[in-house]
């Protein structure tokens, strides 16, 4: 795309991906399954990140699911079943010729923002901790319910308790219990909790707060933030990671636009 207003759209069985202005949305697509992440909706999920990421004039990404019961239910029981009765094993994490879906959504260095417009359990869950930002309806409910059904948690089991009090996490996947909206966002997993006969409108609200915005400011903070995460302070100042928005023409052009008291016209370069 190279028209700031254009609007394109591409639908699969799964997972929806479309461009509106400056934001990618994908959208899981099966709610009959509750959003529930089968091997096909991974690699989806994973390729429309991936095209994203590649896309320059998209700024930002969200992820979310259709309907109002289920962001995503986790990985699909039912698939895990079949694949056990016929004596094959699952696919195991972290394991295999393709990167690891969470890995890559983690290492896409763009905004992601998790629009979570139902439950997100197990795996759906782990999406949402892979994404930066994330707006929820007000009744969701978010939980690690792996030990319940002899699962892992591979990805929340990592990055959880870098995320909130280590207790808490390990509460939270000790027991398999929910929390809700309201409770995930004082632990600080959400930024923002709306009543759902808002939450699109404020999902737009929240995208264009950032999109406004400098993209090649964005992806530095994005690529910073991600590699420095566990670095010392002395070295992360140190990485200069990402495009350098000091040297950009988008800094030339931001202030130049605020001396001239007008909006600024990104190049993302």
């Amino acid at each position: 795309m190279t028209n700031n207003d254009a609007h394109t759209a591409e639908s699969a069985d799964e997972v929806i991906y479309e461009v509106r202005g400056h934001a990618a949305f994908i959208r899981i697509n099966r709610p009959e399954r509750r959003n529930a992440l089968a091997t096909s909706t991974v690699e989806a999920i994973s390729s429309c990140f991936l095209r994203a990421a590649d896309d320059d004039d998209v700024w930002a990404i969200v992820l979310t699911g259709t309907g109002d019961k289920a962001f995503c239910a986790g990985g699909d029981l039912k698939e895990m079943d079949d694949t056990a009765r016929s004596g094959a094993q699952i696919h195991m994490p972290m394991t295999g010729p393709s990167r690891n879906m969470f890995e890559i959504i983690l290492e896409t260095y763009k905004p992601t923002i998790a629009a979570v417009n139902g439950a997100a359990l197990a795996g759906g869950c782990e999406l949402l901790l892979a994404c930066d930002v994330r707006i929820a309806v007000d009744d969701v409910q978010i939980g690690l319910p792996e030990a319940k059904r002899g699962m892992g948690a591979n990805f929340a089991s990592v990055v959880l308790a870098r995320m909130i009090p280590r207790a808490i996490a390990m509460e939270m996947l000790y027991t398999g219990k929910s929390i809700g909206a309201l409770e995930a966002r004082d632990l600080g997993l959400i930024n923002r909790v709306v009543p759902r006969k808002d939450f699109d409108a404020a999902v737009q609200a929240f995208v264009d707060e950032i999109t406004v915005n400098a993209p090649v400011s964005l992806r530095r903070y994005k690529e910073m933030a991600a590699k420095g995460w566990e670095l010392p302070v002395a070295a992360a100042l140190r990485l200069n990671a990402g495009p350098n928005p000091y040297l950009s023409e988008d800094r030339v052009e931001g202030v130049r636009a605020f001396v001239e008291k007008r909006p600024p016209v990104w190049k993302n370069r």
